[in-house]
């Protein structure tokens, strides 16, 4: 199950974030997802982990304040394809 972890504070990373869920159960993936010009972090990140585990961490985690900030977990939806703009 992906889960979208949404209002991260900027001190979080991809350990940390992986960190944070492996208290509910085994993570497979945890990225922060950062500004490709500026390689801060853009606030959200996603973690996959077993379905089980990802509903307990939604009912969980969702909420829960770190560093002031309340975090929003739900699953994630599905990437939908982007546009082309028509630039190169």
């Amino acid at each position: 199950m992906k889960l979208y972890v949404g209002n991260l504070p900027w001190s979080i990373n991809d350990t940390s974030l992986e960190e944070l869920f492996a208290a509910v159960g085994p993570v497979s993936s945890a990225q922060v997802v950062t500004d490709r010009e500026t390689g801060r972090s853009r606030g959200f990140g996603f973690v996959e982990m077993s379905e089980e585990d990802g509903q307990r961490a939604v009912t969980e985690i969702n909420g829960r304040e770190i560093d002031s900030r309340a975090l929003k977990v739900n699953e994630a939806n599905a990437q939908q394809p982007r546009r082309s703009s028509g630039r190169f």
